[in-house]
């Protein structure tokens, strides 16, 4: 297995992982695996869990499945295990010819559910669901006893028989595991194993009634691929007695160890699958891909890189407790990415009209532009000049302040690998007073020189020239909540944040970006780094998405500083 994992430091995983070696526990094996339910899109806290079950098999020279826990059919659909699939590959991760399924082994749970039946280990109980959690008992009173839990074997599996033949409607039996309806874990009290369920599976269309529980089916597979240890997070703590409890009673080899480590929370995000699933349901994003949302599509449609997203998970490392990231972090690493590899363009997004008046009329030239100011071997491009540009509107200022170093009433900048020029006069729109055209001067002999008589310039500007500019819209994604952590409040959607989007329909780039090819990245001069958009943008009217600006301006942009 090729390793695209930054190195990890040690931590708690790998000191256990290191002590199971060293008794030969598991005979020396390390096999891990990656088992998300095929209900939505993964985000950006699986993909921590991607990275460090593949990077425990590399780093111990070990396997790690791709196993999807398709035991729940409400929900589930090929759409997600596809995407799934494409997202842990783009992420840079092979499991060969591992990949499974939970449903690949309904029969064999059936069998298992079937051998704890035998061994009066399980009993099927008619309760209601209100009923049953009523006899469950509470952090401080004991569970009591169903009236059912007494029926014997050969009635259980008659019982148990029927409910997979279809004979009982959905929540008239389940069938649950007999173990201790006063145990301090609530966990522990007569769980349930397997309900009725009419619902078509993606995969066994209507072949099954019945379908077994995520905590049986889940430990149940890790033991039958021959997992040593599986790695999940810390609200599946209080499950690790069961998850024992069953495979202690149904395998005996290959017991696989569960271990927790804390589950990944972002500033200004959401990671519960039930409240994404409702920002795209009730159309807050533009689906599971929108550019603001945390999934790995969305991330990898605004910009990010598989590489960015790794070294951050690295980053972040493995602990015990919850915490919450900042954003900040992950886009520090996305930021670190692109500026390495991300070649330099200029597009004005706010275009403001400027003619050079004593420009010949009719004249191009081209300036030769470092395709990346500190890596020569991104060579050069071509940028074509003209008496005609467009430059940011911000760039220029009626009444300046005084360490304003742009274009103004008696001032002059450089432009981006070009002239110096000197503002001269300006355009107003008659109705409204907006400023829609300025007229300047230029300095022929500043052509990549300073001026000849020595006064100094201090501003530069980026700029496109007219004539050969590519129209093109661009996205401006800002963080989808106002608050750091919406995931703790009850109506997260007051938090949205309205600017998280913002379209700039006609915004104009230099010619090479024509036909960017989609998901190709760039530094936009002065501006940040964007995305040619892999669903949207087209050969000759691109669309980009700003990944991340050049440095990190939410604290203004929040009003927290």
């Amino acid at each position: 297995m090729t390793d695209p994992t930054p190195p990890a430091a040690t931590d708690f995983i790998r000191d256990i992982i290191d002590e199971d070696l060293r008794t030969v526990r598991h005979a020396g094996r390390v096999a891990t695996r990656f088992p998300p339910e095929p209900n939505g899109y993964i985000h950006i806290g699986h993909a921590k869990s991607v990275c460090l079950n593949f990077g425990l098999a590399r780093q111990y020279g070990g396997t790690c499945n791709l196993r999807l826990d398709d035991t729940d059919p409400a929900g589930e659909s090929m759409e997600f295990v596809e995407s799934i699939i494409r997202d842990v590959r783009w992420l840079g991760f092979d499991w060969e010819d591992r990949l499974f399924y939970a449903s690949d082994y309904f029969e064999k749970l059936f069998a298992f559910a079937v051998e704890l039946i035998k061994k009066g280990d399980a009993y099927v109980c008619s309760l209601s669901p209100d009923e049953i959690r009523e006899h469950r008992g509470s952090f401080t009173e004991p569970g009591r006893e169903s009236p059912y839990r007494s029926r014997s074997v050969e009635e259980n599996l008659d019982l148990f028989e029927r409910m997979r033949a279809g004979e009982f409607a959905d929540g008239a039996h389940v069938l649950r595991a007999k173990i201790d309806m006063a145990a301090p874990n609530i966990v522990m009290r007569d769980p349930i194993l397997y309900r009725i369920k009419r619902e078509p599976h993606y995969r066994t269309g209507a072949q099954w009634i019945i379908y077994p529980m995520y905590d049986f089916a889940h430990c149940l597979s890790d033991a039958l691929e021959g997992i040593t240890h599986s790695i999940c997070t810390l609200e599946f703590e209080n499950n690790r007695p069961l998850y024992d409890w069953i495979v202690e009673r149904l395998i005996a080899a290959n017991r696989p160890k569960q271990i927790e480590f804390a589950r990944l929370s972002v500033s200004y995000t959401v990671l519960s699958k039930r409240r994404l699933i409702q920002l795209v349901q009730e159309g807050h994003v533009r689906g599971w891909d929108d550019p603001r949302m945390p999934t790995v599509s969305g991330m990898r449609r605004r910009g990010f890189s598989p590489e960015a997203i790794r070294s951050f998970c690295a980053e972040i490392g493995v602990a015990k407790n919850d915490n919450l990231v900042d954003m900040a972090l992950l886009e520090h690493c996305v930021r670190d990415d692109l500026n390495e590899r991300a070649p330099r363009a200029m597009c004005v997004l706010r275009p403001l009209k400027v003619v050079i008046d004593n420009y010949p009329e009719g004249q191009t030239e081209e300036f030769d532009c470092a395709n990346h100011p500190q890596r020569p071997e991104m060579g050069t491009r071509k940028v074509p000049f003209s008496r005609v540009l467009y430059i940011e509107r911000e760039d220029f200022m009626e009444e300046p302040p005084r360490k304003y170093n742009r274009l103004g009433p008696g001032r002059e900048v450089r432009l981006r690998n070009a002239y110096v020029i000197k503002f001269a006069s300006l355009v107003k729109d008659e109705k409204t007073g907006e400023v829609t055209e300025l007229h300047c001067s230029y300095d022929p002999a500043t052509r990549n020189a300073p001026p000849a008589d020595g006064r100094k310039v201090q501003g530069v500007i980026h700029w496109v020239s007219a004539a050969h500019a590519v129209s093109a819209e661009v996205r401006l994604y800002d963080r989808l909540f106002t608050i750091e952590d919406p995931g703790s409040e009850e109506d997260f959607l007051q938090y949205l944040n309205p600017q998280s989007l913002e379209i700039l329909p006609v915004c104009y780039a230099e010619p090479g970006l024509q036909n960017a090819e989609p998901g190709s990245a760039y530094q936009f001069e002065r501006v940040g780094y964007f995305c040619a958009d892999e669903k949207e943008s087209q050969p000759g009217r691109p669309v980009f998405n700003r990944v991340v600006p050049l440095r990190d301006s939410w604290t203004k942009i929040a009003g927290k500083g």
